[in-house]
């Protein structure tokens, strides 16, 4: 089940966020990125929309982007063997599935930007 809320924000301006893009962009063919949300849930539908037009700016091949839609009572996939407790999660891993990245709902930037200064941190150090 994919998640409506992921669908690209159309209003949402691509260059503004042209450093977070580009970092996204980067690392595409080295990382993947898993999405735990719900279409009921008001923090997705605020801030999922945003990340997907960053996806979709940035041309993350479908093939790196895992969604998990969670029920109101926050189960699904992958809810226990990642510790799901709440929604939005996104989590980026590399391709040995060691994670790299994790937003979590209450983070003080928006996803794409918040995972893109995560992955400076990671692959530019």
């Amino acid at each position: 089940m994919s998640l409506d809320t992921l669908e690209p924000n159309p209003a949402w301006v691509a260059d503004a966020y042209v450093d977070t893009i580009e970092t996204l962009d980067a690392h595409s063919d080295e990382i993947v990125f898993r999405i735990w949300g719900g279409d009921w849930c008001k923090d997705c539908r605020a801030q999922l929309p945003d990340f997907g037009a960053a996806l979709a700016a940035a041309n993350i091949p479908d093939d790196r982007i895992h969604e998990y839609a969670l029920d109101e009572n926050k189960e699904g996939p992958g809810v226990e063997e990642y510790g799901i407790e709440k929604i939005p999660t996104v989590i980026v891993e590399d391709d040995d599935g060691e994670e790299i990245a994790r937003f979590v709902e209450e983070e003080a930037l928006p996803i794409a930007l918040y995972l893109a200064d995560k992955l400076r941190e990671a692959f530019d150090s």
